[in-house]
């Protein structure tokens, strides 16, 4: 079999774990971004490409951040043609400091996976936030409030309470915590975890957890090792409740440095 494999710039988790440590508040953009992809042919013909941008401003009173993420996969047998991911996930986040330990937020985040007949989801969110760790080793956020999501799936729609649906949406709690570890001069890591209740359908709920290690190799590149995991429990046949994706690559950092 003939192989061929290049991986551009790797990837990182779309909860902004492309920094190495948290960026500095004065003000100037900064992120990272890369493209990876694998190809194969013989037996079979294989082919992958993931891309992911992710970049944040911080001030002393606010944070914008923005992130992007696509994920293409395929494999061809003879005349048969077989996506194995075809997903992209896009949004940005607004934080304001109302003090020194309390904060604000507004989000809105859209995604669509072919998998998971998932044609778009859009995701209005707002609460409040509180530092709970704020040093320059850690940091640890605490944050809730409510978001309202809007699902719209492709034909012929999917099963949820018994019925089929080509459109979904509810009102949702938010319950989360995300912290950023400063482990040694070179290495830091992060992890984000989120909670949506469904006020609609009382007992259903998403889940999103990210966790990321960064090791920097220079002013400009990071190793990086990231993990990703999704539930839904709405989720019905043929879609899976529980997706997972894991990532090992090099990032390339951006902006001001």
């Amino acid at each position: 079999m003939n192989k061929i494999s290049v991986l551009g710039i790797a990837s990182l988790l779309a909860c902004g774990s492309a920094f190495a440590d948290a960026p500095p508040a004065d003000g100037q953009w900064r992120g990272a971004g890369g493209a990876g992809m694998s190809m194969s042919t013989g037996n079979a013909r294989n082919s992958s490409l993931n891309l992911v941008v992710d970049a944040a401003r911080v001030t002393a009173v606010d944070k914008l951040s923005v992130y992007g993420q696509a994920l293409f996969a395929q494999s061809k047998k003879n005349d048969d043609t077989t996506t194995t991911a075809n997903m992209w996930r896009a949004g940005t986040r607004y934080d304001h400091n109302l003090n020194e330990r309390v904060f604000g937020f507004g989000g809105l985040d859209l995604e669509h996976d072919q998998l998971k007949h998932l044609a778009l989801r859009g995701v209005l969110s707002g609460g409040l936030g509180y530092h709970v760790i704020k040093s320059a080793d850690t940091t640890w956020d605490v944050f809730g409030g409510v978001a309202y999501k809007a699902d719209r799936y492709m034909s012929p729609g999917v099963i949820i309470d018994g019925d089929s649906r080509r459109n979904y949406s509810s009102p949702e709690l938010i319950l989360g915590e995300e912290s950023t570890h400063r482990l040694t001069d070179t290495t830091s890591f992060r992890q984000r975890l989120v909670l949506f209740p469904n006020l609609r359908d009382t007992g259903e709920y998403r889940a999103i957890f990210d966790a990321g290690l960064a090791v920097a190799m220079n002013k400009t590149m990071n190793l990086t090792l990231s993990f990703q995991d999704r539930y839904d429990s709405l989720a019905t046949s043929p879609a899976k409740q529980n997706d997972t994706l894991f990532i090992a690559g090099v990032n390339v950092k951006f902006g001001a440095q």
